[in-house]
């Protein structure tokens, strides 16, 4: 209450505080036949009980007729509630402010919707009228959670392990490899600005600079079209440091987020399990694993090698042919055959990979296609290996190691959402499974041309120490020393030893990547004139508060989000300017036809 008119909060309030007169400020939350009503602001709600009496008629008729959301000033003052009347659900419920004077601050017209978290909106509604839906319980206290921690995670980082917080450049030039990037035009002509998707190479000339330590809560843009639950401009803890390996980001990340986590969320334990990026792809069928549930991917390729059938000999003659399954427990409870059809479809339309389907009768038989071919010996071998129990179903896929563990790691987690959506507690919704996946590959075969290979990350990190003569003679073969937090399926978080030789750095761009490294010669330059080993790593921050706070989706830990078309529907941005305002940058625009004619009508 420093610095306002007020005397509490509407949040406050408690029997301690019967007999003293007080000033509330806030929102009419309702109001009930002219007899009260509760009065809401950030911290809470009050109940104010409207006067009766002729001597308060003013301030009846004004509270009255206050139409809901508009702000109000109460003067009253604080009384104990009849009893039986208190409400154990409210922080105030056993006062009430009985009020004496009133003020209408600001009437509200009507809403376009209520201002309750029940309430179903739909979500384009509620980025028009964002600054209504900011008023709601729960938007107010995911964004109050996101201050607290970024306010720790300060304190964390500059007071207790000195880093030095710094500003980098929102104009900058365009970056090679990675996501695409906004451009901005500048005055001179064919010139443009880019703005960062990272940064990446600030970071790293501020360590060549001598820092040593460097954070920023960091905003930053892609152009990366219409993708769900995603943002064309978001907000990193971004982090450097000289003079680090691997395991000592790793130990600041966990110190960081064990000093920032909210006290009323379930407790994390460190060090964080580790796991590498093909360990990750073999039981996962992902690089962001969700271990709160089992289900593990398991190679049934021995079992099954002797079998006379053509698929399971056909996938065996692959290079690197591999026979996996997942066991979805209770299945045959839990899913309907529609369930089973829509999982193979899945795997059929996303991966290519045709499914086998295997049940366990309640007898202990198995039914499916494949079983006129299994021996009892390799049935029961079967069982086995897959922990399989009465009324499990088991998912089988043959053919390519990467596209069979990647199509049924797709199905793991549909599987999981189907048995949930049927009753079966399978993940717990309060826990939070941390994990390091590392050792990922340094370049990946283009996907439009796969002869030619791209940064699996960017051109800047480091190889594998093991690997780097192969970087020289089979690129294809180098791990990274790139490293990826994941929590619960998601990636919150991705870093990597950084290259600090500059001749190491302009054969990764032109021997490996066919990149002009002229593009990033000012950074080069630099490596060649003492750059220290350094490295680092950038905490999705919007990602990791919609996981703390069980957010259906990012948008609901962002003040103001864009929409999924990346559209501001508030203040409808993007919007056209006039060819007047384009003249100073050299630029004209190029309809297309049906717009034009829109134009002209």
């Amino acid at each position: 209450n420093s610095f306002v008119t007020r005397t509490n909060t509407c949040g406050e309030l408690r029997s301690a505080h019967v007999g003293q007169k007080v000033t509330l400020y806030g929102w009419v939350q309702y109001q009930r036949q002219g007899l009260f009503l509760v009065l809401r602001d950030f911290h809470g709600l009050t109940q104010i009980i409207i006067p009766q009496d002729e001597a308060h008629s003013h301030v009846k008729e004004l509270l009255s007729s206050a139409p809901v959301e508009s702000v109000v000033r109460v003067t009253g003052m604080v009384s104990p509630r009849p009893l039986g009347q208190e409400n154990p659900k409210m922080p105030t419920g056993d006062i009430e402010v009985k009020a004496e004077t009133a003020e209408i601050l600001n009437s509200c017209k009507k809403l376009p919707f209520e201002i309750k978290d029940f309430i179903k909106k739909s979500e384009a509604l509620r980025m028009q009228y964002r600054y209504l839906d900011l008023r709601s319980f729960q938007l107010q206290s995911n964004l109050r959670l996101r201050s607290r921690m970024v306010m720790r995670m300060r304190e964390y980082l500059c007071n207790l392990h000195g880093f030095v917080d710094v500003e980098t450049p929102t104009l900058f030039k365009r970056t090679p490899g990675g996501a695409k990037e906004f451009l901005v035009p500048s005055r001179e002509a064919g010139k443009f600005y880019s703005l960062p998707q990272s940064p990446q190479q600030f970071k790293q000339l501020l360590m060549v600079g001598g820092l040593d330590r460097y954070f920023q809560v960091a905003r930053c843009y892609r152009d990366e079209g219409s993708r769900p639950d995603r943002q064309p401009e978001f907000t990193q803890i971004d982090i450097e440091m000289s003079f680090v390996d691997q395991a000592g980001i790793q130990r600041l990340i966990e110190g960081l987020l064990q000093h920032s986590w909210p006290e009323e969320r379930a407790s994390i334990m460190t060090p964080f399990p580790s796991m590498t990026y093909e360990e990750a792809l073999a039981e996962y069928g992902t690089d962001k694993p969700d271990t709160r549930f089992g289900m593990k991917i398991m190679d049934i390729s021995d079992v099954l090698r002797g079998l006379d059938v053509h698929f399971v000999q056909n996938a065996l003659s692959y290079p690197h042919g591999s026979i996996r399954a997942i066991c979805i427990p209770q299945g045959v409870r839990y899913l309907t055959n529609k369930d089973l059809e829509s999982l193979k479809e899945s795997a059929k339309s996303q991966f290519n990979q045709e499914i086998m389907e295997i049940i366990r009768r309640p007898d202990g038989s198995l039914k499916s296609l494949l079983t006129k071919f299994l021996g009892e010996k390799e049935q029961s071998e079967l069982i086995q290996v897959l922990n399989m129990q009465e009324d499990d179903v088991v998912l089988l896929a043959a053919g390519e190691h990467k596209q069979v563990c990647s199509a049924l790691g797709s199905l793991r987690l549909l599987s999981a959402n189907l048995l949930e959506a049927a009753g079966l507690a399978l993940r717990d919704p309060t826990a939070f499974h941390f994990l390091w996946v590392v050792d990922f590959p340094l370049f990946l075969p283009k996907v439009e041309n796969p002869t030619e290979l791209e940064s699996a990350h960017h051109p800047f990190t480091a190889p594998h120490p093991s690997d780097v003569s192969l970087l020289y003679s089979d690129p294809t073969k180098v791990r990274s020393q790139h490293y990826d937090l994941v929590l619960n399926g998601s990636e919150v978080g991705g870093g990597s030893i950084r290259i600090h030789s500059a001749e190491q750095q302009r054969f990764v761009l032109e021997e490996v990547l066919k990149e002009d490294s002229e593009v990033l010669s000012h950074l080069i330059e630099a490596l060649e004139f003492g750059a220290p080993p350094h490295g680092g790593i950038a905490l999705g921050l919007d990602r990791l508060i919609s996981l703390i706070v069980d957010a259906p989706s990012i948008r609901d830990v962002i003040a103001f989000p864009k929409s999924f078309r990346g559209r501001d529907l508030m203040g409808n941005a993007p919007d056209y300017v006039t060819p007047e305002e384009l003249e100073p940058y050299h630029i004209q625009v190029s309809w297309p036809l049906e717009e034009k004619e829109a134009k002209k009508n």
